[in-house]
């Protein structure tokens, strides 16, 4: 059931510390909003608080005297709510850091607000390159993947290996067209060329028109430059009409093994696409998706889960250097200062765009007779370096870069 009101609820409050006087308010908060219960739930969601609950945890505030407070909230895909959640949060509730924030329309609006209010807005389930671009702010970091790396992972490597001609289902709003003008890009400067494309309503469940308007086309791949459910309902739809029968091919521009799990191995596989983060890629991964799937109904956790988790155990990092939260730009300065590392991601570092650098992983989705067990869904085919992964710092255009 969608959620109708703001829903904001103190979800965990770790630490009773000594002395907190260097923090502001006593406390650290952390507000995690996603879509809590609509088209990318899953991608996300309950498991999203979950995650930043998690990195508190293994961090080890209680310890450290860091008394940390989560809270989350449902901003059911819409720019306005989002932001109405957010001016509370800041002006009312105090929360130091909003975090998360899938569907980049959302995004966008929350990334002028916490610039605003000069607090952290530390980014995971948003794609829009234009987070690190023209839209860059001293105050967030954008941590998982975006739209040029999805591009350049996915996008690259399909053209190379023979898939010169497309067409484009986008989702129409802020992520949808960054992905495809992203992919569009990489296409053209590999060699291939781009015959069309048509803009879907967000979200969507009937997508026949706009398969058969790329049917029609003839490109060789038809791009999906969508996520979550409108991913699912293309695929399926794509199926029933016998577009890949009929010689044409789909491409998932952002994936997530919950979509795959959605479409059963037998409609998704052999589908490529880009990823930041898999669980079975090793121990500690597998071992975070066990305690994950036990805490979220079975449910394997997301590239944006691990995301989560990853950007909060850093924050908390340069928050503990700075022993002070109190201003947004200072802390997101320590986080680029300091080098990351955990156990989810590895090392990393963070841009002064705020782009944090890691490697990303090109996939295969496995054939059923493949699948050794529940989840194991993908073949890791590439790694991509984190120097290669994302947009070179020069060409991104943030105020932030000075030439």
């Amino acid at each position: 059931m969608r959620m109708k009101h703001m829903f904001v609820t103190a979800a965990a409050v770790l630490a009773a510390g000594t002395a907190h006087a260097q923090y502001s308010d006593g406390v650290i908060k952390i507000g995690v909003m996603n879509d809590q219960s609509g088209l990318y739930a899953d991608v996300s969601g309950p498991g999203g608080t979950w995650a930043a609950k998690k990195a508190v945890e293994d961090f080890g505030a209680a310890g450290k005297g860091m008394k940390v407070e989560v809270v989350f909230a449902d901003h059911q895909n819409k720019p306005d709510i989002g932001s109405n959640i957010v001016r509370q949060w800041l002006d009312v509730d105090k929360v130091d850091v909003v975090v998360d924030v899938p569907t980049s329309s959302v995004a966008l609006a929350v990334n002028e607000i916490t610039r605003e209010k000069n607090k952290v807005f530390l980014i995971s389930g948003a794609a829009s390159a234009d987070l690190t671009g023209p839209k860059c702010s001293p105050n967030s970091v954008h941590w998982t993947y975006d739209t040029w790396a999805l591009a350049n992972g996915t996008g690259k490597a399909i053209v190379q290996t023979g898939g010169k001609s497309w067409f484009f289902i986008t989702a129409d709003y802020a992520f949808g067209h960054a992905l495809e003008r992203d992919t569009k890009a990489v296409v053209e400067a590999n060699g291939g060329k781009v015959l069309g494309a048509v803009r879907a309503p967000f979200p969507g469940t009937d997508f026949s028109s706009f398969l058969l308007q790329a049917q029609a086309s003839k490109a060789q791949i038809i791009g999906l430059a969508n996520a979550g459910g409108d991913t699912i309902n293309s695929i399926k739809q794509a199926a029933e009409f016998g577009i890949v029968e009929g010689g044409q091919k789909l491409a998932g521009m952002l994936m997530f093994i919950t979509d795959v799990h959605a479409l059963g191995l037998k409609t998704a596989q052999g589908l490529n696409f880009t990823t930041a983060w898999y669980w079975d890629a090793n121990d500690n991964n597998r071992a975070f998706a066990k305690e994950f799937a036990a805490a979220n109904g079975g449910k394997y956790p997301t590239m944006v889960h691990a995301g989560i988790y990853s950007s909060v155990i850093h924050y908390l990092k340069a928050v503990e250097a700075l022993k002070s939260d109190a201003d947004g730009i200072k802390v997101v300065d320590q986080m680029k200062a300091m080098p990351s590392e955990d156990k989810l991601f590895g090392k990393g570092s963070v841009r002064v765009d705020g782009r944090h650098l890691h490697d990303m992983y090109l996939v295969e989705v496995k054939k059923p007779s493949e699948s050794k067990g529940p989840w194991d869904y993908m073949t890791v085919k590439k790694t991509i370096p984190a120097a290669e992964a994302f947009r070179p710092l020069a060409e991104g255009k943030c105020p932030l870069v000075k030439s």
